[in-house]
């Protein structure tokens, strides 16, 4: 098989680039234009609905429960944050098909106010990605993908599902394509009074005002203009609402309400050899904050973006592949009870990647990319990686990257405290990817290396007031391991799996572990099927976790296993009945200080396709 052949049916088969053939193939169409090409280089984990269904209650027990991610959660379902590599949240990048959605204000995503259903697949990608991505994917990035098929006629998805603690959690989604018409709606509403007791010395805990509800809505649809032409739309609006538990009985209880919007239009221009995708987005975050849910808000933000980005992709010839990636933002932002005006800012971004495959089983790629963020002097960032089929059960792959986070509206204009003069914060990165595969087994080893410079911290000043100042110098080192297994036998197919993060990450001024950073995370799953029978069981074992900056045991979290089980029986070809059990072991274990996750916990729930 020549390097060319060889090259179009890889590329073929991601459903990305179309070089080499003569017309354009029916495939599934995904938003983020970036993702098939990522993948050729980097691992990224691939969460597709049925396992979404495993841990449907929010995301943070999804990634808690299926990554290397340690979630930190003010108790089920309250305001949550994701560490990778011992980052912190600001330094993990939110992309909601191809776009960067972390907060204007905050920097981050609260993992509890992104919706787990409507997505087609949840993507978590290890390691720096700011040349393709944007500021804040430093420790990694979570990908929320939407896709669209052609020639599928009409389908139909509904799930119910009814848990403890009065939880509620409905969703809908239906979807029809002919030849040139591709569209998908769906819709989802989630509840939950989320009052549990757990027991605990000296006293039992009750995750007093922790009700909250969600609902989302998602509609997208593409329609093929010619051959090589195709429009596309995808809008998505999320309301919710949490409240924030109190120990105390006597406490005021406080509430957080958000609205987000998110749309996208997208021209795609496919040819043999050149793929071009326009796209024009725009996002809206909206927050009410009330210390008393009887009173009047206390803070609000509403911050707007109007996003253009274009992706132009070009084959010189089978060796060689140019990409150009180019962005404007015109960020806004007004705050209430915040000390923050009216604000808006410009950012735009030029990112050029060249990728050699020199044989078929080498391939390298390098990149740049410089950003242009308001009053903040961004860094000149780059990118190398590499992936070598050295043997036929073993994979090498290599990458090295400067990445980095631009500082948020809260970090430069919070008053009183805000600093105008932050620096960006920056890393260098490394890592060595050992994949290995044997028949039904498959193995991962991905030693790294990251330091981390000018971190963006809230520190008190002379006068006693919290400011933001870039201080911190981080390094974070250790190693992910992944093992997984594959076998069908007749009519019956097991699937196991094992992962393992080590996480050193210290702040080199105070030769401390980073708050909030495990040194040792397990994960496991093991899936079993029989005809229209399914079983299934996973496990999380986290180590210590301190929760202040001098490693006080007395008040780190103690290591805890925590194991879940499932249950699922189809019938009539289009139905699923399922029953799941959390915490079997009614284990008491904490992600955040203070705020203890549910002991055991039951749900069913009714799956039906038409």
């Amino acid at each position: 098989m020549n390097i060319k052949r060889s090259l179009v049916l890889f590329l073929s088969s991601c459903g990305g680039f179309l070089f080499g053939q003569e017309k354009v193939v029916d495939t599934i169409y995904i938003f983020d234009s970036q993702m098939n090409k990522v993948k050729q280089f980097h691992p990224v984990k691939t969460i597709n609905t049925e396992d979404v269904e495993k841990n449907s209650n929010n995301l943070s027990e999804l990634l808690r429960f299926q990554s290397s991610i340690y979630i930190k959660e003010n108790g089920r379902g309250g305001t949550a944050s994701p560490s990778f590599r011992g980052t912190t949240a600001q330094q993990t990048s939110f992309v909601w098909n191809g776009i960067n959605i972390n907060s204007n204000f905050l920097g981050q995503g609260d993992v509890n106010n992104i919706f787990l259903f409507g997505y087609d697949q949840i993507g978590i990608k290890a390691g720096g990605g700011s040349v393709t991505y944007g500021s804040g994917a430093i420790g990694g990035s979570i990908h929320l993908d939407n896709s669209l098929n052609f020639n599928k006629g009409f389908h139909g998805t509904l799930f119910s599902e009814a848990g403890s603690f009065n939880t509620f959690n409905n969703f809908v989604k239906g979807s029809y394509s002919n030849d040139k018409f591709s569209f998908k709606a769906s819709g989802n509403y989630s509840v939950s009074e989320n009052e549990y007791e757990v027991n605990k010395k000296p006293q039992n805990y009750i995750n007093r005002n922790g009700e909250y509800y969600n609902t989302n809505f998602n509609i997208a649809a593409a329609y093929k203009l010619a051959p090589h032409h195709q429009i596309s739309w995808i809008s998505e609006w999320f309301n919710g609402q949490q409240h924030f538990p109190i120990i105390f009985e006597s406490e005021t209880k406080t509430k957080y309400q958000t609205q987000n919007v998110r749309s996208l239009i997208s021209w795609d221009w496919n040819t043999t050899k050149l793929n071009n995708s326009f796209k024009a987005a725009y996002t809206e975050e909206n927050f009410e904050y009330f210390n008393d849910i009887d009173r009047p808000k206390l803070s609000s933000g509403a911050g707007k973006n109007y996003i253009l980005k274009n992706d132009f992709n070009y084959f010189l010839n089978p060796k060689w592949n140019f990409n150009i990636i180019g962005e404007y933002q015109l960020n806004k932002g007004e705050g209430y009870g915040s000390g923050i005006d009216k604000l808006s800012r410009n950012m735009g971004s030029v990112a050029g990647l060249i990728r050699y495959f020199p044989t078929t089983d080498l391939r390298l790629e390098a990149g740049i990319r410089q950003d242009f963020v308001g009053v903040t002097k961004s860094p000149l960032l780059f990118s190398f990686s590499g992936k070598w089929n050295a043997l036929s059960w073993y994979n090498l792959g290599l990458s090295v990257s400067r990445n980095f986070r631009a500082p948020s509206f809260n970090d430069l204009y919070w008053r009183p405290g805000g600093n105008k003069n932050l620096k960006p914060e920056t890393s260098y990165q490394f890592e060595l990817r050992n994949q290995f595969n044997a028949g039904d087994f498959k193995a991962s080893l991905v030693p790294y290396y990251m330091d981390i410079r000018d971190m963006i911290r809230w520190i008190p000043n002379s006068l006693g007031l919290y400011t933001p100042v870039n201080t911190a110098h981080v390094r974070s080192y250790g190693v992910e391991a992944q093992a997984e297994f594959t076998k069908r036998f007749g009519k019956h197919l097991l699937q196991a799996g094992l992962g393992y993060a080590y996480t050193n990450s210290q702040d080199l001024e105070q030769k401390k572990q980073l708050m909030y950073v495990p040194f040792h995370k397990f994960t496991g799953n093991i899936d079993y099927q029989y005809k229209f029978i399914k079983v299934y069981v996973q496990g999380l074992f986290t180590g210590l976790t301190y929760t202040d900056s001098n490693e006080k045991k007395s008040e780190a979290l103690k290591e805890y296993f925590v194991m879940n089980g499932g249950v699922g029986a189809t019938f009539l070809k289009n139905y699923t009945l399922g029953f799941k059990v959390n915490n079997i072991f009614n284990q008491t274990y904490y992600t955040m200080y203070a705020y203890p996750l549910p002991g055991r916990n039951y749900s069913v729930n009714l799956n039906i396709n038409f």
